[in-house]
Parts: C-alpha cells; structure tokens; sequence
C-alpha cells in the first residue's frame, strides 16, 4: 500500500503545477506588454526583447511559489526585468565590440508621423538621460509606465515620500526642457 500515497503526492503535484501553469499565463497576458516597455526602456535591443521578456517569466515561474506579496506584481515584475536588463545590455556590448555591428532604424508606413514619435522618444529618452539614475527611474515608472507612488516605492526599496520628492524634482526638470525646447 506504499504506491497509493505516492501516486495521491504525484497527482496533487501535477494540480499544482497546472494552478501554477494557469496564474503564470494569466501574469504574462496581464503585464507581458509592461515588461517588454520596461525592458525596452532600460536599454535592451530591440533584437534580444523576445529573449529578454521570455528570460524574465522563466525567472517569474520559478519563483512563483514563493511570491507572497500578490498586490506589487508590476514592482516585482520591474525588479525582475531591471537585473534581466542589466544582463542583457551587458551582453550586448561584449557582442558589439567583438561585431561592429551597426543597427539601422526602421520606419513605420507613415514616414512623418514616424519621425514625429521618433523625435519624441529622443526627446524623452535625452531628457532621462541628462536625469540622474533614482530621479530617471521614478519619472519613467510614473510618468511613462502610470505606477503609483507607493507601487514605484516597492520597485524600487525607497520611501513614498523619497518618490514624491525625487517625481517632482524631475517634473520640474521636465518641464524646464520642455520650455527650452519650445524657445528654440
């Protein structure tokens, strides 16, 4: 009678896993297409994306049993995509100098509506770049990606009131370039 719990274990072990299987589909149609931005956004190609995205929810799904705090999913999420990020920009650069790859751009169907978000980017993406690293995270998570303080506190291990304060610092800013950018 020794194979009867093993196979009662076996089956509850496949329950799980199939409940596993399910939340972790569910967490990649909710909030796939914010980690591909945030990916994006801290500097992973275009071309290794797909990679990078796939590497961040195998790193969810093995630490899916253990997550427990089920209401900072997106700051998890971000944590998750910053280190896969980190990783990737890394690689990168060790590709690029052993390739001297140059990487063209590409142009969507409407060439002037395309330079136009092209120059906005750039814009944003300079401005963030002139930004020091804790003001450029916390403007990017609320003003590009829409989190809430407190989510972009858990994101990133800093007070509520050290976001509100590093946000607007950064809007002023932003709002400053914005100005001189108009005056030109």
């Amino acid at each position: 009678m020794t194979t009867a719990p093993r196979t009662h274990a076996r089956v509850a072990s496949g329950h799980a896993r199939d409940a596993l299987g399910r939340e972790l589909t569910a967490l990649f149609d909710e909030h796939a297409s914010f980690v591909w931005r945030v990916l994006e956004r801290l500097g992973v190609a275009s071309s290794e994306s797909e990679d990078a995205l796939q590497e961040v929810f195998v790193i969810v799904a093995q630490k899916l049993p253990e997550y427990e705090e089920r209401g900072a999913m997106r700051a998890w999420l971000f944590t998750i995509a910053r280190q896969v990020a980190s990783r990737a920009r890394r690689s990168l650069v060790r590709r690029e100098r052993r390739e001297r790859v140059e990487v063209g751009c590409e142009l969507g169907d409407d060439p002037h509506r395309a330079l136009e978000r092209s120059e906005a980017a750039r814009f944003v993406q300079g401005f963030l770049a002139e930004l020091d690293e804790r003001q450029s995270a916390v403007f990017y998570l609320a003003e590009i990606e829409g989190l809430t303080a407190p989510e972009i506190a858990t994101c990133l291990g800093v007070g509520l009131n050290t976001v509100y304060g590093r946000l607007r610092l950064a809007r002023e800013r932003f709002e400053r370039a914005l100005r001189q950018k108009g005056g030109r």
